[in-house]
């Protein structure tokens, strides 16, 4: 296997942790510190960030040297729709839930969060190396 690639892999394995991990402690959190509806918020907000992370993760792999995917025309529809679709589910929580909209406005930045500390990471790892 290509360096390279390998380490694109356990890049993307480690932020996968990541997010499970902060998933999983950002969840409880807001389910001890505000209750049920802002823990179950943040996983839906988690839940629909993380998923447009593997989206974006596909688009990667087709355009890069060696596409290991191949992108379908719904797949282009989807993507290009996937911002309405998360106001949707923003609407839905807010006017037909009870669960709480800053929850998941916050669970939608754990992806982010998780690439930031692969960042740190790698920093980390580049200087004692």
């Amino acid at each position: 296997m290509d360096p390279e690639q390998a380490h694109y892999d356990a890049a993307l394995g480690r932020i996968t942790v990541a997010i499970l991990v902060l998933v999983a402690a950002g969840s409880l959190f807001c389910g001890f510190w505000r209750g049920w509806t802002w823990g179950l918020g943040f996983l839906l907000g988690a839940a629909a960030s993380h998923l447009n992370f593997r989206w974006l993760q596909r688009i990667v792999e087709a355009l890069g040297p060696a596409p290991r995917v191949k992108l379908s025309g719904r797949f282009a529809v989807v993507m290009g729709l996937r911002y309405l679709a998360l106001a949707a589910g923003a609407y839905v929580i807010v006017n037909f839930t009870s669960l709480s909209l800053p929850a998941a406005l916050a669970g939608l930045f754990v992806p982010a969060l998780a690439v930031i500390l692969e960042i740190v990471f790698e920093l980390v790892y580049a200087a004692s190396h």
